[in-house]
């Protein structure tokens, strides 16, 4: 018997894994870097101050914990040379996340850079750099980073392998749960073994290239340092080294189980031992799934934040439902393309398998949404909670398509049609008609083992047959026997929208996947906006008693890079000379270079004012002026015109009580 070849998927399935893969390429071209997970809520001295003497350290204050190394705060003079020590200091206390670096001693008046870049606590690398003055501020020739942390090359990189470990494993697991479960029989089909075990690949493969960028990763950002075995060493150190680590270990014990389930497993005819081999394997994969799932948990989103204790075995359920679910959906999908026929039984239990997998989904994404948003706002407000509106609708279409496919199983023939003679003979001229069928023998000629170079006059020719005509007849005979398998095949319409069906679920799978994945490295909208308020971006009045003014305004010209954020900072915020500092940022949070920026101060309930103020230019994205003076204490009102083009400009404003 010959073996099946793949037949052809058509144009329809060509429209649409072309369609999935633009779709998957938009998500990806569009996904950030890796957005800080633990935010910067405070530092001293704060971002643009002019201190009369130099301070004994600089202290930076995170939302949540994180992980530092020698060289996480650098401290640099106008000059460019590190005017720290070197030495990490811990300040925290308490619920307070707070970390600084000892100044050295007789530094010099002008503008100060202090450039971090650490590892937060679910893995993600967070960089940043801010500047502050002593005595008064200076030219700096200290250029800060363009590229984020965690960008450029490797950042892209990494983003894939991220994306081919959570598909890999949803078809490992996913697959093996689709035999077990509904498909026992699959287990001896050689495409389905192809798809699993292409899946352990895909998983293993992917780890081990994040295990190699992970150095440069949340370091350097140089593809080279990839061969750097001291930052490997290092890396192995860290939680998300070890996640990875263990992972590698469990994959080993993946393979034992598929190496099984398609060996033994397969092999056996006896129901009893089947069953028992059967409980034995459902049983140790579950282990070996949920340990899996768990090297996620462990050093992701769900190990920090609220309620760690139950986010993670949360998040292994839903990792576990998502790969039943989507894996499942993938290897029905070879079947139906490339297996002989699938019972509709197997397809019946999938169905049911699918359905509990999405309540599971469900009820644990309800959860992780809550944990991670916190608030109606942040769901709109926040590129997390927009991510989880995007994949909110990608399931809702994805369940609609499994209900049309669910449709199809009820109609689903109990056996697949024979194929009437009149349409083998089809076939065979099909194939006729594309030259792959030319001298192939008919069924009555299918036996006839005569010499193909036999005499015309029915006499014997020489007894020996050309190697490669044999050969050609055997390709010949072979074709024509998978085209009347495949018209049998598709004789069943109900089986063909199935396929259908099954193939949009899988195509909307794959950008839903890459959405996921998107996700779970962009910042929760819950820390995106607790580092919000304590940024000072709320609207209204700001009382300042004693400390300097510092808030954010956003704006918009309406031109060409006409979007972004003014940060002020006014120190000390008190009636008399103060020192003002504005810093121009695009929506990226990037500097900004704008043509012309302008400052009016106006106390209105004593008539005083506007006071015009015109900053000077220190660098790109930063203006200064010194000796701003405030006479009366009161509400005053900062205007800021920002101009972006010799057209394209707007005035913001914020009211700021001044004691």
């Amino acid at each position: 018997m010959t073996t099946p070849t793949a037949p052809r998927l058509g144009t329809a399935l060509a429209r649409l894994l072309v369609l999935a893969a633009a779709l998957l390429g938009v998500l990806l071209a569009g996904a950030a870097p890796a957005s800080a997970h633990a935010a910067l809520t405070g530092s001293d001295p704060q971002d643009g101050a002019v201190v009369a003497t130099a301070p004994k350290e600089v202290g930076l204050t995170f939302s949540e914990q994180v992980a530092m190394s020698p060289d996480s705060i650098r401290v640099l003079d106008p000059s460019g040379r590190r005017a720290d020590t070197g030495e990490i200091i811990d300040l925290c206390s308490g619920a307070v996340v707070k970390y600084g670096v000892a100044l050295r001693a007789g530094l010099p008046d002008g503008t100060y850079t202090v450039a971090w870049q650490t590892v937060s606590a679910d893995s993600h690398p967070i960089a940043g750099a801010f500047t502050f003055s002593i005595g008064a501020p200076s030219a700096t020739s200290v250029a800060l980073p363009e590229q984020a942390a965690g960008g450029g090359v490797v950042g892209a990189l990494y983003g894939i392998a991220r994306y081919l470990s959570y598909a890999g494993f949803a078809v490992l697991v996913g697959g093996g749960a689709f035999v077990l479960l509904c498909w026992p029989r699959g287990a001896g089909v050689r495409p389905v073994q192809q798809t699993v075990v292409r899946g352990w690949l895909t998983l293993t493969g992917a780890t081990l290239v994040m295990l190699l960028l992970r150095g440069p990763y949340t370091g350097s950002g140089k593809l080279a340092d990839v061969f750097d075995l001291g930052g490997l060493q290092a890396v192995l150190q860290t939680k998300t080294g070890a996640a990875l680590t263990s992972r590698l270990l469990l994959l080993g014990a993946a393979a034992l189980f598929v190496a099984v389930l398609f060996g033994a497993y397969a092999r056996r005819t006896d129901p009893k031992e089947r069953k028992d081999l059967a409980f034995g394997l459902g049983l140790g994969g579950t282990v070996v799934a949920a340990g899996i799932a768990g090297t996620w948990a462990l050093a992701e989103h769900a190990s920090t934040g609220i309620q760690p204790g139950i986010a993670m075995p949360v998040d292994i359920l839903h990792l576990l439902a998502v790969a039943t679910w989507l894996g499942g959906l993938t290897t029905l999908l070879v079947a139906l393309y490339r297996a002989p026929s699938v019972e509709r039984a197997a397809v019946e239990r999938f169905s049911r398998v699918a359905f509990v997998s999405v309540a599971v989904l469900v009820a644990t994404g309800i959860y992780q949404s809550w944990r991670q948003v916190g608030s109606w706002s942040a769901l709109t407000g926040t590129r997390y909670g927009q991510l989880l509106l995007v994949k909110i609708g990608l399931m809702a279409v994805l369940v609609g398509i499994a209900w049309i496919s669910r449709r199809w199983t009820r109609r689903l023939a109990e056996r697949a049609p024979t194929l009437p003679e009149p349409e083998a003979e089809g076939a065979k001229k099909d194939l006729e008609n594309e030259g792959l069928a030319d001298e192939a023998p008919d069924d009555e000629d299918a036996g006839d083992d005569r010499p193909a170079d036999a005499d015309a006059d029915g006499e014997d020719g020489p007894e020996e047959i050309d190697p490669e005509r044999a050969a050609q007849l055997a390709r010949q005979r072979a074709a024509v026997a998978t085209a009347r398998r495949k018209k049998a095949r598709d004789a069943d319409p109900e089986r063909t929208g199935l396929r259908r069906s099954v193939l949009t679920e899988a195509a909307v799978a794959v950008v839903l996947l890459a959405v996921t994945t998107v996700l779970t490295s962009t910042e929760p909208g819950r820390t995106e906006e607790e580092a919000a308020r304590t940024g000072g971006t709320t609207a209204g009045s700001t009382a300042v008693p004693d400390r300097p003014v510092d808030f954010r305004l956003p704006f918009d010209t309406g031109g060409v890079d006409g979007k972004g954020v003014v940060r002020l900072s006014l120190d000390p915020g008190r009636t008399g000379a103060n020192a003002l500092h504005l810093f121009v940022e695009r929506p990226n949070g990037k500097p900004l270079d704008v043509p012309e920026i302008k400052v009016n101060l106006t106390l209105e309930e004593k008539g005083v004012g506007p006071l015009p103020v015109a900053p000077d230019r220190i660098q790109t994205g930063h203006w200064s002026a010194s000796g701003v003076q405030l006479p009366l204490p009161g509400e005053w009102r900062i205007q800021v015109t920002v101009r972006t083009s010799e057209i394209d400009q707007t005035t913001i404003e914020k009211n700021v009580k001044i004691g």
